[in-house]
């Protein structure tokens, strides 16, 4: 065997490895498993609930008085400024307005592996039977948000801006604390500010928590007592699922090869993919040139 025709083997060898590598570098590369969003995520948000017993004059009964405001669930928005109820007993039956805002926006989304609700209140005041002229609570702004991203931790924000005027008094709100407001001859109120949860996969806030206990003696109304929750979002986390890697195909019968494709694959495979094409020309250009020679 002259050298032309040990040079034309080895260029042969060369070729059949490179061409080897390059098909298992392929492969090995496609079988990493790559985490997928599943679905399944949640968000909520609600500008203003209530869950109000109001006591009437002339009956030994109450009248609840349970009203939700912009409350949506992914995926969905709202935007409504005022919220106006009509109770039985109640003023001779006539509406009133629970809530009078400038501004009053919830909005849930589920997408692209997060789950966020948030809501936004400016410019608003609260108002229960019984007290027509007096504000049960006034704000210039508060906002919650609560974002559930997966592969992260989740997040709870709630932010009071600006004034707030209970019951007709100015108070000084303390962030996670609890402030007691009281005014002889019409009642009480206990206002939570700024209430935040988060597990692994949920999360939750609120900006105020109001305990109402209120006499208002007017309009047939004895008694309100019972909660308002101002600026609620809520949220829980996509799950994600990592696919199993494809098993490897071995070819049947025929000669035996290196098990290239068993080695898998790492963050060096495009490059070992690379470096068996560029032997593949090489063993290419090799052969062409010793054949011109013979």
């Amino acid at each position: 065997m002259n050298g032309t025709t040990r040079f034309c083997l080895s260029a042969r060898r060369l070729v059949t490895v490179a061409t080897a590598t390059a098909l298992a570098a392929g492969p090995a590369a496609l079988a990493r498993a790559t985490p997928t969003t599943t679905g399944e995520g949640r968000a909520s948000a609600v500008v203003l609930r209530t869950g109000l017993d109001v006591s009437l004059l002339d009956k030994t009964v109450n009248v609840p008085l349970a009203v939700s405001l912009n409350e949506v669930r992914a995926p969905r928005s709202a935007d409504r400024t005022a919220l106006t109820v009509e109770l039985d007993g109640v003023d001779g039956g006539k509406p009133f307005s629970v809530l009078r805002a400038e501004v009053a926006q919830a909005k849930a989304t589920v997408e692209n592996g997060t789950a966020e609700g948030s809501t936004r209140l400016a410019h608003a005041q609260v108002h229960v039977p019984g007290l027509p002229l007096l504000s049960l609570i006034e704000v210039e702004q508060v906002t919650s948000t609560a974002t559930c991203e997966a592969g992260r931790t989740p997040v709870a924000e709630s932010n009071l801006l600006g004034a707030v005027t209970v019951l007709g008094k100015r108070v000084t709100l303390t962030s996670g604390g609890t402030t007691n407001v009281r005014v002889p001859g019409v009642g009480e109120v206990r206002l939570d500010l700024s209430h935040r949860e988060t597990t692994s996969r949920t999360a939750a806030a609120t900006a105020l928590e109001l305990s109402v206990s209120v006499n208002p003696l007017e309009l047939n109304v004895a008694e309100v007592d019972g909660t308002v929750t101002l600026a609620e979002a809520t949220c829980e986390t996509p799950r994600t699922t990592t696919p199993s890697p494809a098993p490897d195909v071995k070819p049947q019968g025929g000669p035996t090869q290196p098990d290239l494709a068993a080695t898998g694959g790492n963050s060096a495979t495009p490059y070992l993919a690379a470096g068996a094409v560029a032997l593949l020309a090489a063993g290419a250009a090799a052969a062409v040139r010793a054949r011109r020679r013979g």
